[in-house]
């Protein structure tokens, strides 16, 4: 429990069921309006821990989520943080609630969550860019002399794995007949998004294969009734320029940073 030094408002927060938040996390989801990268975590048992923020009238005021499995194991961190529009102008003091309840270590958040990147930034040391994230803006129509996109086929297996490409992709891209790259769409984030992702083997690169399975996989996805997005590592030159080559445009980072020292102190 967290009280302002004018004793008026007390804010509050507790262990929640995923049910009691449902209808936050949907508004979350409406407000982001856009593909949010670490909504499958919630999905997954003993990877989250989800928090109520209640007002002192006992009102759902806000929720908190904060990993703690994978690759949070040892850094509990809140990586989603949504307050309800009649409490917005309680957001740092229900954001301080959560922080000194269910004491996380960091924030990990994308730039396009406007609060929670507030939050990071305000409260956070040692702040580090982790990806670049990317949304559909352009149709293209590239056409390779000799290039066919088509599902993988059982008898790719072998030269998938000799090449280094996915063993596990759903799709190629063949260079006169030889299997050059692979990719896929993931749709276990929040629907209608559908994660694009590809590689192309090292001897077919710097041949524009690479935009060309990221244009397909784009059509294949919205033919689906799904959006395209994708991201990459912000040091990862190549996938930067082929994802803009075949239509994507950056809309923010995945960021994080560490809540220690002085600051946590000033919350």
């Amino acid at each position: 429990m967290y009280r302002r030094e004018n004793m008026v408002a007390i804010m509050r927060c507790r262990l929640a069921d995923p049910a009691e938040i449902e209808s936050l996390r949907e508004e979350y989801r409406r407000a982001m309006n856009c593909q949010i990268i670490h909504d499958s975590i919630h999905a997954r048992p003993g990877w989250t821990l989800e928090y109520a923020l209640e007002d002192n009238n006992g009102r759902l005021a806000g929720y908190g989520s904060v990993a703690i499995a994978g690759p949070w194991r040892d850094s509990p961190t809140v990586y989603e943080f949504h307050v309800a529009p009649f409490a917005l102008d309680r957001v740092f003091d229900l954001f301080a609630t959560l922080v000194r309840f269910a004491k996380p270590s960091a924030v990990e958040t994308q730039t396009n969550d406007l609060a929670l990147t507030t939050m990071l930034h305000a409260y956070c040391h040692e702040i580090t860019p982790e990806a670049i994230l990317f949304a559909d803006a352009l149709t293209t129509a590239f056409t390779i002399p000799g290039a066919e996109f088509r599902a993988v086929e059982v008898a790719d297996h072998d030269t998938l794995q000799a090449a280094s490409l996915d063993p596990d992709a759903a799709w190629v891209v063949t260079l006169d007949g030889e299997v050059a790259a692979t990719g896929g769409i993931l749709y276990h984030y929040n629907r209608p998004y559908g994660d694009v992702y590809m590689g192309v083997a090292e001897a077919f690169r710097q041949r524009g294969l690479g935009a060309y399975i990221v244009q397909e996989l784009k059509r294949v996805c919205r033919e689906g009734g799904s959006v395209p997005a994708a991201r990459c590592n912000v040091s990862n030159v190549a996938s930067r320029r082929t994802l803009q080559k075949a239509g994507f445009t950056p809309c923010g980072h995945l960021i994080g940073g560490r809540l220690i020292g002085e600051k946590i102190g000033s919350i």
